[in-house]
């Protein structure tokens, strides 16, 4: 077979990173660099030139430290799978079986409908129900799903609109657009407030106590932390939406279509209240871990919580059928090729301290050591932020962090722990492209929105999120998150 320009396509990017690998090793002498950190740094490159370019899936690539640590020396094998059974994952995938039953018994379109139909009537109040819908959904489910779900409630809005001769065609127009932003911007923003809202939260939180011994960040601690940035992050949204992005007019508004939707589902089923009791004792149980564990006496975390509930909606019957809430063939949804891709990102993370690779990057750092710390902040965020516009959010962050953790012992001013939080927060925070997150693609696939369009709005919201996180980051972290 001859080599054409779609075979070079995949070639060139396929061997890229090994040659990439070699080339490092080969280059770097040992007197710059010992050989253990130098594989560690090799083997970085090879996977951030494979997760960049994707000759082979995504989790494919989060593979190779399982096999390149174990062959080079740096870790024994037993080490190098360590990693990709992180109890972090497992409070994850607890979250996002909750999340599945949550969706399975359609109990996530009740709670956005039941929010658009109490807060919408008017047009702003149209986009505030939605943005709350949106936001508080992504809280606790993936901000892909909740766009998916969120984009046929907002483009039957937008279209019952259309219906109407009380507005024009730039007035609809540029309602439809809000709408639509809106769901996308939103699904993202929610997803900071908690660690299972966003899997760079979840990558920071497990990779936190790997390179700051003996510090953790609990559910609660993040959530008391996070959700204020997150309703202010929410505010601004919707205060430059509605009226400086375009000015939408508080015109009063009678939208049947919502209405109709909620009435059409009819009372709330058995499941959907066995689903919302698993949900809401989950989450007291997350709320109140610090007092629960003292109180039964048992070792009770993160974790331990999302597993039983995800095991509980395997045991709690469902009322009209011969099932429980969940059988395991509603497990093909779960994203198991996330859960290696964070295996192989917590593991790189693991060599990165096994071989000091951590220490190397701190030394060559040293010059940082006099760079203000709020700057050094905004300068990263800034940096995570506009590279997750091209970047996986969740590639870029396991690719990231590691090496904050380097810049952050490179520091004596401020809290290291800062930048690794600011990074993982601005990896969720890209607004501009289509290609940024899975809401920004589900909304510009209605064709309603151009890339210009969504390009001029989401580098504000860049802009304004970069701000946010680091004054939230520099001020409010240190009063509210452990320090080192």
């Amino acid at each position: 077979m001859g080599l054409t320009l779609s075979n070079w396509r995949h070639w060139v990017p396929l061997l890229a990173g090994p040659l990439l690998f070699i080339a490092i090793q080969l280059v770097m002498p040992e007197s710059l660099i010992d050989p253990a950190p130098r594989t560690v740094l090799a083997l970085t490159v090879w996977m951030g030139a494979w997760w960049v370019t994707e000759p082979v899936p995504i989790p494919v690539t989060s593979f190779l430290p399982m096999l390149v640590l174990p062959l080079s020396g740096v870790m024994v094998l037993d080490d190098a799978v360590v990693g990709y059974a992180n109890p972090v994952i497992y409070m994850y995938m607890g979250g996002f079986i909750l999340a599945i039953a949550i969706e399975r018994w359609n109990l996530h379109r009740r709670i956005a409908l039941a929010i658009v139909n109490r807060i919408g009537n008017s047009l702003r109040s149209i986009v505030l129900g939605v943005l709350i819908a949106s936001a508080f959904l992504s809280m606790w489910i993936s901000n892909a799903a909740t766009a998916l779900m969120m984009l046929p409630i907002a483009v039957a809005l937008t279209n019952e609109l259309d219906e109407r001769d009380q507005f024009d065609r730039d007035q609809r127009d540029s309602f439809a657009r809000i709408l639509l932003l809106t769901v996308a911007y939103s699904a993202s923003i929610g997803g900071l407030a908690t660690i299972i809202g966003s899997v760079p939260n979840a990558i920071v939180v497990a990779m936190i106590p790997q390179f700051f011994e003996g510090v953790e960040i609990s559910f609660l601690q993040w959530m008391i932390f996070a959700l204020p940035l997150t309703l202010i992050l929410l505010v601004i949204l919707y205060v430059y939406l509605t009226r400086l992005y375009t000015k939408v007019p508080d015109t009063p508004l009678e939208i049947d279509f919502v209405a109709q939707e909620l009435a059409s589902l009819g009372p709330m089923s058995k499941e959907e209240k066995r689903v919302l009791g698993v949900f809401v004792v989950t989450a007291l149980a997350w709320a109140l871990r610090g007092w629960l564990a003292p109180f039964f006496d048992l070792p009770i975390n993160d974790t331990l919580i999302a597993v039983t509930a995800a095991i509980a909606l395997f045991v709690i019957p469902a009322h009209n059928e011969k099932r429980a809430l969940l059988v395991w063939d509603d497990m093909k949804s779960l994203p198991w090729g996330l859960f290696i891709l964070w295996g192989g990102g917590m593991t790189l993370a693991a060599a990165f301290i096994a071989s000091d690779l951590t220490g190397w990057i701190s030394d060559q750092l040293q010059l940082l050591d006099g760079v203000n710390y709020f700057w050094l902040l905004l300068i990263m965020v800034l940096l995570m932020l506009f590279l997750t516009e091209i970047i996986s959010n969740t590639a870029t962050a396991n690719m990231a962090l590691p090496i904050t953790a380097g810049m952050a012992a490179a520091i004596t001013t401020g809290n290291p722990l800062g930048l690794m939080v600011a990074v993982a927060l601005a990896t969720t925070c890209a607004f501009m492209l289509p290609i940024s997150t899975p809401p920004n693609a589900a909304v510009f696939s209605t064709g309603r929105i151009s890339i210009k369009q969504m390009a001029r709005a989401g580098f504000t919201m860049n802009i304004v999120s970069a701000i946010a996180i680091t004054l939230f980051v520099y001020f409010v972290m240190p009063l509210l998150l452990p320090s080192v």
